[in-house]
């Protein structure tokens, strides 16, 4: 089983079993199992543990032998974690975010996202700044757990393009078809992660290892929906998600003409992501993702980055912003979308219908 939040295109994404979304008559048919139960409690479940609870009943009737759950924010108080029977927790790159929920320093938040390790279970993380690294080697401590850093360095890149990445580990060769220049460090997280499965009882063939990886996407993370120009979306929306950014973009498109689509949450340091990222942008276009209140308006945003950056231009609608940016890039140009994962569902097709539905 698969759970993961937000959604891109479409909610059933969510809740998947072997790669397949839960039906409409699935998701319907476990949504009004699960009402009279919420309905009766006098602290009345929010959304997120509404859905959560939705996915563990589907889960379990499709009678999953081990489920990855993403957890929703933070770790020790997200619905994810009445869950007591974890295998292995991940914890990849800790940052800045959700300061107003988890705290005002990397310690702080690190204590809630370790909140996943369960006494005498395993773990995996990556190579953390030192706060965030004695917080989870003090909480493996405590709960009898090994501490386990995975290190991208142990991974050789032979080959890496805006559509992949090819690398050694371990004396094997995989590939992945993910860009971005932190999907390394998360792929060799993945491969330690597995290295311990197996050892608990779920084994792996080297064959189904890469073919698990080649086949791994991930919408709105440096992903390219289309060419000449490069349209590429990314969901950065923190300041550590902005410096992934950075670097990507030195990597793939160093010296290349830039045109920015940029929407963001006023509960984000916009600001901070602005000052990470502007410098590499010509022209940016700004706007907000629909009918959600915690978006910046275009205008707010657009005045936002003129403390940084002189050539902005707000637009109220995602359809006319990516209208100007085909207008202003010519075909060696690139597009970048970011800020937030809200508006990439709408901008994926918006982008789709824009060249003939190939993409």
């Amino acid at each position: 089983g698969l759970y993961t939040s937000p959604y891109i295109f479409r909610f059933h994404e969510r809740m998947q079993v072997n790669g397949v979304e839960i039906s409409d008559e699935d998701l319907s048919a476990i949504t009004e199992f699960v009402k009279p139960h919420a309905e009766a409690m006098a602290d009345h479940p929010t959304e997120f543990e509404l859905v959560s609870c939705i996915a563990f009943e589907y889960f379990m009737r499709q009678r999953c032998d081990i489920v990855v759950l993403e957890v929703g924010m933070g770790g020790d108080l997200d619905a994810t974690n009445i869950i007591s029977t974890t295998v292995l927790s991940i914890l990849v790159s800790i940052s800045m975010d959700h300061t107003a929920f988890l705290g005002n320093t990397l310690g702080e938040i690190a204590e809630k996202k370790a909140g996943i390790i369960k006494p005498n279970s395993h773990m995996v993380t990556v190579k953390q700044q030192p706060e965030a690294e004695a917080v989870i080697r003090r909480i493996c401590a405590e709960q009898n757990v090994p501490y386990e850093a995975a290190d991208q360095d142990s991974a050789e890149v032979l080959e890496a393009s805006i559509t992949g990445q090819t690398f050694l580990y371990k004396g094997e060769k995989y590939t992945i078809s993910l860009a971005g220049a932190y999907q390394k460090e998360n792929a060799v997280a993945a491969l330690r992660a597995l290295e311990i499965l197996n050892e608990q009882g779920y084994p792996t063939t080297l064959v189904q290892r890469q073919d698990g990886l080649k086949r791994t996407t991930w919408p709105g993370r440096f992903a390219l929906l289309g060419t000449e120009p490069d349209f590429v979306v990314d969901g950065a929306h923190n300041p550590a998600a902005a410096d992934m950014l950075a670097a990507s973009i030195e990597r793939y498109f160093k010296g290349k003409r830039i045109i920015y689509i940029m929407g963001m949450f006023r509960d984000k340091d916009y600001r901070k992501v602005i000052r990470k990222t502007e410098k590499y942008a010509d022209t940016i276009l700004t706007i907000a993702a629909p009918d959600n209140p915690r978006a910046l308006t275009p205008q707010e945003l657009a005045d936002a980055v003129r403390e940084f950056h002189s050539d902005v231009r707000p637009f109220d609608n995602i359809e006319a912003a990516v209208a100007e940016a085909y207008q202003l890039a010519g075909k060696e140009d690139v597009i970048i979308a970011f800020g937030s994962l809200a508006f990439l569902g709408d901008l994926t097709e918006i982008i789709r219908k824009h060249n003939g539905g190939n993409q």
